[in-house]
């Protein structure tokens, strides 16, 4: 059986849980097949990228059990999706191994898949990560769906392969492909820039990258007027702006800085380090507040996410703001800000609690909810 009849057999029992499900949102698509059919003969040692939820993975292995994998998921969600799905599959993942986005998953590779990253600062520390420690004769196969790509991608790719070139499209998706790598081309990664005296430092997959998103700089106008507190909590916390932030305007405190996201948790360690507050900020990488005991916390700053990869959902806040409120002590509060298109207030009141509108502005609002 190839890796593509395999995904025929399994693509409709795959699941995205833990991570959001709603009736549009998908765990694998024809790009998932596209990628599988255009890497061509599978080696008996594989580097993945990107595989959403396993459908790429646990393909392959329902193909040819024991084929060594090594794997880079961005999300923790996307790995403990993967890890459920093999379970219900009956796939035994005793070859495969999950790695950071370093040499340990590169290293002399000889054929490299995956989804394609939302954003080209992502596409470029992965290729220059796989140019750098791969094989030379290193193929690269990475694709999507044609609505979210971009010829910059392709530009993206040239500057560590010499030969890029972009596959014949399949149900509205399509693959590129990369050989002969270039080490040691480009910027390296992680990146810094300073605000306002604030250093962010920041992986390629980051959200905003070393830029301070808008939300989050409207949120920090305001942090003169947010709580002291022994035991905070940034939730979501991406590059670690709102914990760098609170920890140096509050030396008392100590914190956590949480995301599902490697490529922020690794990132803002970095921020911690660099803004000298790396010894009360502890960085988890976290599906939520997950591995927080129940009310621990005197303060949680959020601004919460509302894309699930490239899709746009609102179901995301909700569980952070339940994630939120457990954690939190009596009389603790949560401060949240948030696009004030999306009405958020009402389900504040609901999960957390008394909710106080702190400011507003032309796009956001923010808001500071009581647990009672």
């Amino acid at each position: 059986m190839t890796p593509e009849a395999a995904y025929d057999e399994i693509h409709g029992r795959l699941r995205r849980w833990p991570d959001v499900e709603t009736h549009d949102l998908v765990a694998a698509d024809r790009s998932d097949r596209l990628i599988l059919t255009s890497a061509g003969e599978i080696a008996e040692d594989i580097t993945i990228i990107g595989d959403r939820y396993g459908a790429l993975a646990l393909s392959i292995l329902a193909a040819a059990p024991g084929t060594r994998i090594r794997m880079h998921q961005d999300p923790i969600t996307g790995e403990r999706a993967l890890a459920n799905n093999a379970a219900s599959l009956g796939i035994d993942l005793s070859t495969l191994s999950w790695h950071g986005l370093d040499a340990s998953l590169t290293g002399g590779a000889h054929l490299a898949i995956g989804q394609l990253p939302r954003g080209l600062g992502a596409l470029d520390e992965i290729a220059g990560v796989i140019a750098d420690h791969a094989a030379p004769a290193v193929r690269v196969v990475l694709g999507g769906r044609q609505k979210h790509m971009t010829p910059s991608m392709n530009d993206a790719l040239r500057a560590h392969f010499r030969e890029v070139r972009a596959g014949r499209g399949a149900g509205k998706s399509r693959a590129l492909h990369a050989e002969v790598p270039v080490p040691g081309a480009g910027d390296p990664w992680p990146r810094r820039a300073v605000h306002d005296g604030l250093t962010l430092v920041a992986h390629g997959a980051a959200f905003a990258g070393t830029d301070l998103d808008v939300g989050t700089r409207f949120l920090l106008t305001f942090l003169d007027r947010m709580p002291p507190a022994r035991a905070a909590i940034d939730l979501g916390c991406g590059t670690g702006a709102i914990a760098a932030a609170y920890a140096r305007a509050h030396p008392e405190a100590r914190l956590v800085a949480s995301d599902r996201s490697a490529a922020a948790t690794t990132s803002a360690e970095q921020t911690m380090i660099a803004n000298g507050v790396a010894e009360r900020v502890r960085v988890v990488r976290d599906d939520g507040l997950g591995s927080q005991p129940d009310g621990s916390a005197d303060l949680v700053l959020l601004n919460p996410p509302f894309h699930s990869g490239n899709a746009v959902t609102d179901e995301i806040a909700p569980r952070l703001f339940a994630d939120a409120a457990r954690v939190l002590r009596p009389g603790g509060e949560l401060w949240t800000v948030w696009n004030s298109h999306l009405r958020y207030r009402p389900q504040l009141e609901r999960i957390v609690g008394t909710t106080r509108q702190i400011g507003r502005n032309a796009s956001f609002t923010v808001t500071a909810s009581v647990r009672g």
